[in-house]
């Protein structure tokens, strides 16, 4: 029988590795703090954040590296130049050389303004 799906952030995070469970605990805590009325969810097997019942920001694990999905990488090139970007809003990172903080915050409060502009 496969896996049950986690339901909360927490319970995806439990079971990663501490170096990645850490890393997305960082970013979990950068969202919180950037955009502290947002309700953690998961949503596509991700942890996200959304507001008004509009999701706006994802973030996981994968077997190598950590990410962030829907980003607005082009926006923020400069700051990005030391991470994997695809094009397709997706940043990529290793736990050992995290996001910076004021980036993440600065990341989902574009995606907030770009989710609620959308509508």
């Amino acid at each position: 029988m496969p896996p049950t799906p986690p339901t909360s952030i927490d319970a995806y995070l439990a079971p990663l590795p501490s170096d990645q469970r850490e890393a997305l605990q960082r970013v979990r805590l950068a969202v919180r703090s950037a955009v502290p009325q947002a309700e953690e969810c998961i949503s596509y097997g991700l942890p996200t954040f959304r507001l008004g019942g509009k999701a706006f920001f994802h973030f996981g694990a994968a077997a190598r590296h950590c990410a962030i999905y829907g980003a607005l990488e082009r926006d923020f090139e400069d700051e990005l130049s030391d991470f994997e970007t695809n094009g397709k809003g997706t940043i990529r990172f290793q736990p050992g050389h995290p996001l910076p903080l004021t980036l993440i915050k600065k990341l989902a409060r574009a995606r907030l303004a770009r989710t609620r502009a959308s509508r």
